[in-house]
Parts: structure tokens; C-alpha cells; sequence
């Protein structure tokens, strides 16, 4: 599902990344935990091709068998579009558009057709708790349905991975601990693999494997289990 070998990230002479090496099998929920500053979510951006290692010649990023790193920027927003994705802590939903609407918008970018963009969108909603919420706008909605309506807009595309970047930081507990049991109900109905970037000790837990980043590098025994990961 993902291969990703000797990834680093500079930022001038900072080294954000330090050669991580990751194998991550379809299905599987991953959680990524560390300190501010390990790199969690550069490491992240770069897994979901929001972002590029910095010695590309020498690392590799594999996901479904496609080496990205060789795509041109067109056909990189093209894999990532239907491949990919992505849910952040902020949800990032366009204020003058409703649920409805932020939702479509992958399969819009993606140049599906209307009528079956909105039946796609309401069966996700619909699925989410959010059937009469379908033409409310974010500012309507609570901050536990913005990010549900986040999700749904993620699943739009039936992508097989699903990147989160600390996606119950911005919830209360009751919202974040619903938003964590749906990860898993996703995965049992969809099949998606979630990698997720959290501070959040409970969803860490909860994931099939916790891998800790300390100074830019997955933890040696975290890199001693993916060294023996069989990679989909």
C-alpha cells in the first residue's frame, strides 16, 4: 500500500527528516505520535504528496504500487485527487458553500458528473448522521458535524488512503471520541487505510500500530516491526 524508503526533509540546513523508512499495509490504521517538532506532519505531507522528500534520488515513495515520485505535477494532482484523502484539524470547509457542496468539491475537481457527485455526497452524509444538515452552511454547523462533513468530503473520491493530520485536536472529548469510532466503522465499510498524526493518547492506542517519531525518525522499535511488515 505505501513504501516509503529513506525520506528526508531540509528546510535550508535544518534536517526536519532524518531517512525514515515506512511500510504501512492496506487497511491498516496507523497512528503517528511524537513531540512538537519530531516531524510528524511534514512526514505526513509527504506521504499524501502535499509535499516532497528533499533527496529525491535517492528515497523512494511507493503508494499502490506507483512510484509518485516519478509523476509530473499534473498527473501527481490527478493520482492524488482519486488516491488520496484528507482530513485536518481545522477542516478547511468553504464557508459560502453547503455541506452538500464542500463535499462534491473532489468529485467536481475530478470531473464527475453533478447528478452523481450529490447522490454520492448525501449517501456519505446521510451515513455520517448528517441527512438534515445537507444544506447548512459551516457556520450552522457544530464543530463535531464540520468535521464530519470533512470526512465525507475525504471519502468522496473512494480514495484508498486517508491521511488525518491531528483531526480530533479542534473537538471536546465526546466529539473526538465519535470521531475516533468512525475511523474504524469507515474502515470496516470502505476499506480505506487511515494514517493519522495525533496527540490524542486514546486514538493512538486504539490504532492497529503507534509509531513514534523522536528528532525527525521513526523510534528503533517501531523500525524493527515495519522491517518485518509485509507490504499490499
Amino acid at each position: 500500500m505505501i513504501k516509503a524508503t529513506n525520506i528526508q526533509k531540509f528546510y535550508g540546513e535544518l534536517q526536519v527528516l532524518k531517512g525514515v523508512n515506512l511500510h504501512i499495509k492496506k487497511g491498516e490504521i496507523i497512528s503517528i505520535v511524537g513531540a512538537s517538532g519530531a516531524g510528524k506532519t511534514t512526514l505526513l505531507q509527504i506521504l499524501g504528496t502535499l509535499d516532497t522528500q528533499t533527496d529525491i534520488e535517492n528515497s523512494s515513495l511507493e503508494i499502490n504500487n506507483i512510484e509518485v515520485t516519478n509523476l509530473s505535477d499534473k498527473d501527481l494532482a490527478k493520482f492524488r485527487n482519486e488516491h488520496i484523502g484528507f482530513i485536518f484539524q481545522f477542516h478547511q470547509l468553504l464557508p459560502e458553500f453547503t455541506a452538500l457542496e464542500n463535499v462534491c468539491i473532489p468529485a467536481f475537481i475530478k470531473k464527475a458528473p453533478k447528478e452523481k457527485a450529490e447522490s454520492r455526497a448525501k449517501e456519505l452524509l446521510d451515513f455520517l448522521g448528517l441527512s438534515h444538515r445537507h444544506n447548512h452552511k459551516p457556520s450552522e454547523l457544530s464543530g463535531g458535524e464540520q468535521q464530519r462533513v470533512a470526512v465525507a468530503r475525504a471519502l468522496i473520491n473512494s480514495p484508498s488512503i486517508i491521511f488525518a493530520d491531528e483531526p480530533s485536536g479542534n473537538l471536546d472529548s465526546e466529539s473526538a471520541d465519535n470521531l475516533h469510532k468512525l475511523f474504524f466503522e469507515l474502515r470496516e465499510k470502505f476499506g480505506q487505510t487511515f494514517v493519522i498524526v495525533t496527540h490524542n493518547a486514546e486514538l493512538a492506542e486504539l490504532a492497529d500500530r503507534k509509531l513514534v517519531m523522536v528528532d525527525g525518525n521513526i523510534t528503533k522499535s517501531d523500525q524493527e516491526v515495519l522491517d518485518n511488515t509485509i507490504v499490499e
